[in-house]
């Protein structure tokens, strides 16, 4: 993470790349409260080794803050050091919450700014917060992303796919309702790339991770997945009027498989019908 110099413009003005990337950190890892007579905080936990972030933050912000450190036992570790900020303003929060950082509990609720802001320095700051930067198991670069919200993980899918040209549909794990976004292989080098661009502001370690993604090349006999096709209302009323999948598939340029997929779809009304 580069050092973070004072910078000379409005606090929290999103279209400045260190406070997009804040505020997406913040939505995902901060919690806002508030008490009695207009009391309250926001407070950011993370682990002691990214304590450099929190001082950054601290720079960023022109009001009074502090920075402490504790230790404990946890069900993950015998001895775990936790840095916490904390920032108690109520012009800051006041500022904070309008932009988008609920009080209280907010998984489902966060959403991207309603004004303009700067992108991939916010969705970094998603990413540095609530995702992961690697590589698989397997050995494959991977970028992702675990939320329980459907307008940070509808923006997410969207902003990737105008970036990679990798197309996701969102949907929930079944098993704990929250949405995990994957990107893997040259889609997670491109957008590692994209968003962990010299000198930006980000966790030092996940910026490790990102610049390391680029030395990966894919070997010789791993074959590439075809390029998600895009069907238009024209090519469905191609596949519906041709006399068979055959016919389709040759005037298309595609292979039987997705022509016949797509058809069933149309038939049984899984996708609707062109008009």
């Amino acid at each position: 993470m580069a050092d973070c110099e004072p910078i000379a413009h409005q606090f929290m003005d999103l279209t400045v790349p260190e406070y997009a990337y804040m505020f997406g950190f913040l939505q995902a890892d901060g919690h806002l409260s508030q008490q009695s007579r207009q009391r309250g905080r926001l407070t950011v936990e993370i682990s002691a080794r990214d304590i450099a972030l929190l001082r950054s933050f601290q720079q960023l912000t022109p009001y009074n803050s502090s920075i402490t450190e504790r230790t404990r036992s946890t069900n993950f570790s015998e001895t775990h050091t936790s840095a916490t900020w904390t920032l108690w303003s109520l012009e800051a929060r006041t500022l904070l919450n309008e932009l988008g950082l609920p009080y209280g509990r907010k998984s489902k609720t966060i959403a991207p700014p309603c004004v303009e802001f700067s992108d991939r320095d916010y969705v970094r700051g998603i990413i540095d917060a609530d995702g992961s930067v690697g590589y698989t198991s397997q050995g494959h670069p991977f970028v992702s992303l675990t939320t329980q919200s459907t307008p940070i993980g509808t923006y997410l899918c969207l902003y990737v796919e105008e970036i990679t040209g990798a197309a996701r549909t969102l949907k929930r794990n079944a098993r704990d309702d929250i949405y995990n976004i994957l990107y893997t292989k040259e889609n997670a080098q491109q957008l590692a790339s994209h968003l962990y661009y010299p000198g930006c502001l980000s966790l030092s370690r996940k910026q490790d991770a990102a610049d390391s993604l680029g030395s990966w090349v894919r070997p010789a006999n791993m074959e590439r997945r075809p390029p998600r096709i895009r069907w238009t209302a024209e090519m469905d009323r191609v596949l519906l009027a041709a006399p068979t999948i055959a016919h389709a598939a040759a005037e298309l340029g595609y292979s039987r498989s997705p022509c016949q997929n797509r058809r069933w779809k149309l038939l049984h009304g899984v996708v609707p019908l062109p008009d």
